[in-house]
């Protein structure tokens, strides 16, 4: 089923800045016909220095210099003159092909939004043609497992920079029967602070993830609201949904401190895992992703001691699906736990190595959005495909992320009495929320 025809195009993200959308079209499949297969790829706002490289043409009389036009026309050009004749079906040679051609670490000289589009699209090409959904053509009989969701109501920091310092503030349906049931929660309480929030006079604007962007007086009343809004929705509170936190902390350090604005104060690194010591034994938070900056390998290690055996500790910046980083950081007991955004390494192969290689030490690995997403939702698939069941894509607002809840919901339909909703199972550390008797 070889590659016959690559196309790729300038189209708009959920923050109207343009990205790279790429289309590859395989040879007749018989009666299947041509198979065809389409992906668009996301961009971050926070992003880690160690992620590969966007190509952006910086043109300031387009989109403010963020058009990808030279990164389409790459593809166009060079990269569909080097894939033609592939197999699709052999995805990890089109994605060496592609990685050999950029010829680049951080593969700059192409981009990484070329290559991934292109990587993604062979993708849903040859799960066509297979005729199979994705997630059954990239993980075979055994993918079952739907995701817990990890759902951002509440946004700061780059994300919604008059809200809080730290930037996603998270509900996780863990007690919930299944998806479905897991995702309804997600959106009572989403609809509950939107209340709650209206009430006290707060902003109900959303951030780019369309979680709320209040202004509050510190960052632990992010916390305490969002309890509230969970016993509004009339959940309970560290049982059925538990807290996960982001709060991007590369974003916080400069000068060899973690500098809080909105409670204008600084803390050294010890006094970094301090604080998120006391708010894991406070509030029942089962999962703290990116706590410290992206090169305080250090500060990581004495994170996950101090809190590793009650929340999973998930490196994002600091790892970047990148199994070399990864390698160090099993190594070193950095984390215990990947954020997995296919853009930030740049093809589907190197993906599922990450996935393999952190599942293989133990570690969970969560599946990412990113805050400039798009209709795709390659993501979902991604999650079930590989049984990682943990899943990031924002509130449960915007089409681009609800894209993602509703694509699950046609997957676990689609698997019947065969899905999976692993529950507490998620984190082994959430098992000191699950009810006993």
């Amino acid at each position: 089923m070889s590659i016959v025809d690559v196309h790729a195009r300038e189209v708009l993200d959920s923050r109207g800045n343009p990205t790279l959308e790429a289309e590859v079209v395989l040879s007749d499949g018989g009666d299947r016909g041509g198979a065809y297969g389409r992906a668009i790829v996301p961009s971050g706002a926070s992003t880690g220095v160690h992620e590969a490289a966007e190509r952006r043409d910086g043109d300031a009389e387009r989109y403010h210099g963020r058009g990808v036009e030279e990164a389409v026309r790459a593809v166009n050009g060079e990269v569909r003159s080097a894939v033609l004749g592939l197999d699709a079906f052999d995805q990890a040679s089109v994605d060496a092909r592609l990685i050999e051609l950029d010829g680049t670490p951080s593969k700059k000289r192409l981009g990484a939004n070329a290559i991934l589009g292109v990587s993604l699209a062979t993708a849903h090409a040859a799960a066509r043609a297979a005729g199979e959904p994705l997630y059954r053509y990239l993980g075979g009989e055994s993918a079952r497992t739907l995701p817990v969701p990890m759902a951002n109501i509440l946004n700061g920091g780059k994300h919604a920079p008059d809200s809080t310092d730290f930037q996603e503030f998270m509900v996780m349906p863990i007690g919930a029967p299944s998806f479905r049931e897991g995702l309804r929660a997600v959106a009572e309480i989403y609809q509950s602070l939107k209340v709650i929030l209206h009430e006290r006079g707060l902003a109900t604007g959303v951030g780019d993830e369309g979680g709320f962007a209040p202004s509050l007086p510190s960052n632990e009343a992010a916390i305490e609201v969002v309890l509230e809004s969970i016993e509004h929705a009339g959940y309970r509170s560290g049982v059925e949904i538990v807290l996960a936190l982001d709060p991007a902390c590369s974003e916080l350090f400069h000068d060899g401190q973690y500098h809080l604005a909105k409670e204008n104060r600084s803390l050294t690194a010890g006094e970094m895992v301090a604080l998120w010591s006391r708010w894991v034994a406070t509030y029942p938070i089962a999962s703290l992703e990116d706590g410290m900056a992206e090169d305080d390998w250090d500060g990581w290690a004495a994170l996950t001691t101090a809190v590793g055996h009650q929340a999973q500790v998930v490196g994002d910046d600091l790892l970047v699906t990148n199994v070399a980083r990864l390698e160090r950081g099993i190594a070193e007991r950095s984390a215990t736990s990947i954020l997995i955004k296919p853009n930030q390494i740049g093809t589907l192969t190197e993906t599922m190595e990450a996935i393999d290689v952190a599942q293989r030490a133990g570690w969970t690995t969560v599946i990412s959005h990113r805050s400039g997403e798009t209709e795709d939702t390659t993501i979902a698939d991604l999650a079930v495909a590989t049984n990682a069941g943990l899943i990031k894509t924002g509130a449960p607002a915007r089409s681009e992320r609800v894209a993602k809840y509703n694509r699950l919901l046609r997957i676990e339909e689609e698997l019947g009495p065969e899905a999976i909703y692993p529950g507490y199972d998620a984190i082994p550390q959430a098992a000191r929320f699950a009810p006993t008797g």
